[in-house]
């Protein structure tokens, strides 16, 4: 009996971890900024997904090659907001919207040939970008039109990317601890998705605005 003629498994039945960790201590900040920078975003909608370094299964031939890697970024639109194990196609209906790959010695290759291709003809994502943390030059972006990924063009603000409507920017500055040129989110008017360390630092600004204002007027703030 072949694969193709029995029922897929579900994803509780579906290797999850391969064991391997990210090439570096940067590739994993990388694809933590992304994701975490995002989750605000889609606490604003009623659905949604986003996950990073997981397994994605598409394919019964995939399970049959036992080719079980996932990609550094991902990002689901239109699907419930529920935990996953891996992204199993089959069971959602879907593949995600955008894919993000962050590029390595050892998977630049792969990621530049094999996953695109796979990304663009039997998955069908929408949108792939692929970014290399360590050469900020080495960042492309692609569309599917009609059944061929064609470049993006980049603009001031950075890749625009349509299912989300954001920008992919780089940025340069300090993430916990590491400066160097980050790749980030960022909206409309080129505005970087913070993150939650960011947003703390602006509040804390507002209230000491706030507050030199109220004593400009003779008030106390700590008195109120």
């Amino acid at each position: 009996m072949t694969i193709t003629s029995i029922t897929l498994p579900t994803q509780n039945e579906l290797p999850c971890d391969d064991g391997i960790p990210m090439e570096t201590q940067r590739h994993k900040m990388q694809m933590d900024l992304l994701i975490h920078t995002l989750y605000p975003w889609l606490e604003q909608r009623n659905q949604g997904y986003i996950g990073g370094n997981m397994f994605i299964y598409y394919s019964a031939a995939q399970l049959k090659n036992q080719d079980f890697k996932g990609p550094d970024f991902f990002a689901v639109l239109d699907v419930p907001k529920v935990e996953r194990k891996s992204w199993v196609v089959w069971e959602e209906g879907k593949a995600p919207d955008v894919i993000v790959e962050l590029l390595s010695e050892s998977t630049a290759n792969d990621d530049k040939t094999k996953k695109k291709q796979i990304y663009q003809d039997q998955m069908r994502v929408p949108e792939y970008f692929w970014y290399d943390p360590f050469n900020s030059e080495d960042l492309a972006g692609f569309r599917l039109h009609g059944r061929i990924y064609q470049p993006i063009s980049w603009e001031d603000k950075g890749y625009f990317c349509e299912g989300l409507q954001l920008y992919l920017t780089r940025w340069e500055g300090n993430y916990e601890g590491v400066t160097t040129t980050w790749l980030r989110w960022a909206d409309f008017e080129g505005n970087v998705l913070p993150t939650r360390g960011e947003m703390a630092q602006q509040a804390q600004a507002e209230k000491e605005k706030l507050a030199t204002k109220l004593r400009e007027m003779g008030v106390d703030p700590d008195a109120l």
